[in-house]
């Protein structure tokens, strides 16, 4: 029988991904570091004083190498392409591409390795605490797949036609086929598209801002 503290552990655990994405070995971070792959999935709550609320902050990020790759990205609960607040631009490759603020956000995070894929699709979101001023960020595993696996090599310039068109396959203990959340399948799209993206300079999943008075 699982006891009050080993529960509590488990929730800060939940918590820690939920906030800071996938747990990755030693290893494979310095895997990433050694080949100029930056990803920082991280979540933090930023306050507005002109506006005086609270909201949401990520960071589009990531890209890859040919053996590797490492992304994330964030959408709207629905699934639909978030705003950045500005592109960032950069002469190294495979790092910072754009900055999301949104009062709640859907984080999309897939690591590759070869043909092998990890995702983990989280939500966040401000809820208020009784007694504070500042809200606190509430997270949630929407889904979370591993050792899925692409059916080509997007990477290779040959299949640069088919990239956001793909996604990797992921399967349960028992065999069977992990549906995706069908309103993340574009966004899960794009964010593979950008783990097979060799020296990535670019958004995969953001989107430009509307300006006002700009028709669309």
């Amino acid at each position: 029988m699982t006891n009050v503290s080993e529960v509590q552990k488990l929730r800060s655990v939940a918590t820690r991904h939920a906030l800071y994405g996938m747990a990755l070995p030693a290893g494979v971070l310095k895997s990433l570091q050694k080949r100029g792959i930056y990803c920082t999935p991280g979540i933090s709550r930023e306050h507005q004083h002109l506006a005086n609320r609270y909201v949401l902050r990520g960071v589009e990020s990531g890209g890859a190498v040919s053996d590797m790759g490492r992304a994330c990205a964030f959408v709207a609960e629905d699934g639909s392409p978030l705003p950045w607040l500005q592109s960032v631009d950069s002469i190294a490759v495979n790092g910072r591409h754009a900055i999301i603020l949104a009062e709640n956000m859907v984080r999309l995070e897939m690591l590759r390795s070869g043909r092998t894929c990890e995702l983990a699709i989280t939500l966040h979101s401000l809820s208020c605490v009784p007694g504070r001023t500042r809200p606190q960020i509430s997270s949630e595993v929407l889904f979370r797949g591993r050792d899925g696996v692409l059916p080509v090599d997007l990477w290779k310039e040959e299949h640069r036609p088919l990239r956001g068109k793909l996604t990797p396959i992921f399967y349960s203990r028992s065999g069977e086929v992990l549906p995706l959340p069908s309103r993340f399948e574009e966004a899960i799209r794009r964010i593979t598209a950008a783990t097979c993206c060799v020296g990535c300079k670019h958004t995969h999943v953001g989107v430009p801002p509307v300006v006002r008075g700009q028709s669309v």
